[in-house]
């Protein structure tokens, strides 16, 4: 009863458009079958931590999908932020949501849009890093070992290993030497070959009593906006006056990077961000020729494309590689893959109701 967790389930709705729009982001659609991301980010905590123990950040777009997909919540627990603030703002919301119920607590920090298929192995590691957290009164990380030279994630160079009492079957715990912000393709090849590297998940576990002296140290703004809400000051108007005034920066900048200690836990368990149409494709069924689709594909001199049907009809491809084909019930996009990235920008000219 003494772990809590916020869960973060914001975003913007844009790497997945036209399925995702601002009210519908990834961690709420159904990629990989029946369940969205956020329906597994909560069926993961199952048995670890009590759904009183849950809070719920998102925004006002997406909060009535998110209350539809988090019935099993209090509906107090679901909170909708009034301003764009970036990842330290509500990472202290949490903070001081928590401090307010149990301010000896031990709370865990999770991102609601991660794939993550072994829930055995995400409890036992978020066992062993609630274990680390309170054992050594140290901001804990968890780090993910890279499969390939990824420069589109944060890493985590790690030294040390350590004993954790508390912990001692379980993965790994280091100390972490220092972040390194996402590094170019020719830097990525050499953390991967140096093998002490691992991904940034951007998952956090520590207690309250040391997160809240590593914001009053290095955050003091925020430190205070968690010292009113722990003290029991009215909690909608905080949030409506005081949240959008705090500062606009990320908990790495904030905080993890100028930590005196931070540590990190391995994960033991399977992880990807799936952060673009064509991350998706490895989950997709290959029907030849490097087409994936979910649904029924006829393909004459065509390779290497990515079809998605919300509707379930069968897509014919004639002489064409490399494209990203996506059919919703209102748009199609047709975009070269190799462009991706650039779907955000192609979002802002498109009518208002489809973005």
């Amino acid at each position: 009863m003494s772990l809590y967790v916020l869960i973060l389930a914001g975003g913007s709705g844009e790497r997945f458009w036209p399925l995702s729009r601002k009210s519908r982001p990834k961690q709420l659609l159904a990629l990989f079958g029946e369940e969205t991301l956020l329906e597994g980010t909560l069926r993961r905590l199952d048995g670890l931590v009590p759904p009183q123990n849950i809070l719920i950040l998102t925004n006002a777009d997406q909060e009535a999908g998110v209350r539809t997909l988090a019935k099993a919540l209090p509906p107090e627990n679901i909170v909708a932020e009034p301003a764009k603030r970036d990842t330290a703002a509500a990472i202290a919301l949490g903070v001081g949501w928590v401090a307010a119920r149990n301010p000896d607590a031990t709370m865990a920090v999770l991102p609601a849009d991660h794939l993550i298929h072994d829930a055995v192995g995400f409890q036992k590691t978020l066992r062993v890093a609630a274990a680390a957290a309170r054992e050594t009164g140290e901001l804990v990380t968890i780090g993910i070992p890279p499969t390939w030279a990824c420069p589109g994630f944060g890493y985590i160079e790690v030294g040390d290993t350590l004993e954790i009492a508390g912990a001692t079957s379980g993965p790994p715990v280091h100390d972490v030497v220092r972040f390194r912000e996402k590094p170019n393709a020719e830097l990525a090849e050499q953390f991967l070959r140096q093998g002490n590297f691992r991904w940034n998940a951007g998952m956090f576990i520590w207690t309250i009593p040391a997160i809240r002296a590593a914001l009053d140290a290095h955050a003091p703004e925020l430190g205070a906006f968690v010292s009113r809400m722990g003290a029991g000051e009215n909690f909608p108007s905080l949030l409506a006056d005081v949240f959008p005034t705090l500062p606009k920066i990320s908990i790495d900048y904030a905080v993890m990077e100028k930590a005196a200690r931070v540590l990190m836990v391995e994960s033991a368990f399977d992880w990807d961000d799936v952060g673009s149409w064509t991350a998706i494709a490895k989950y997709l069924p290959e029907l030849g020729g490097g087409n994936v689709s979910n649904t029924a594909l006829t393909a004459l001199d065509a390779d290497n494309n990515i079809v998605f049907s919300k509707l379930k009809r069968r897509v014919a491809l004639l002489g064409v590689s490399d494209l990203i084909i996506v059919e919703t019930d209102d748009a199609i996009l047709v975009c070269n893959r190799h462009e991706a990235e650039k779907i955000k920008h192609l979002i802002a000219r498109v009518p208002a109701e489809l973005q």
